[in-house]
């Protein structure tokens, strides 16, 4: 639940990052999203991005710290 909430925080964030990014590399004063569809379609596949990677070190962390416990128990 924690991973939804940061990943939806971040995926919302990253949009506005990566507008900025655009409007500095094309001399853009503006961007029009063309609706609030394309503006949610753009922030799902952020959160989903970031989803997935703290899925991934989640599982990494779980991993480490069973790695740890084996280490202590020898």
């Amino acid at each position: 639940m924690i991973r939804m909430a940061i990943a939806g925080a971040a995926g919302f964030v990253l949009v506005f990052i990566e507008s900025y990014l655009v409007m500095i590399l094309k001399g853009y004063t503006t961007i029009e999203f063309g609706g609030i569809s394309p503006f949610v379609s753009v922030w799902a596949m952020n959160f989903f991005l970031v989803f997935s990677i703290l899925t991934h070190a989640k599982l990494w962390y779980d991993e480490r710290a069973q790695e740890r416990e084996a280490q202590t128990e020898q």
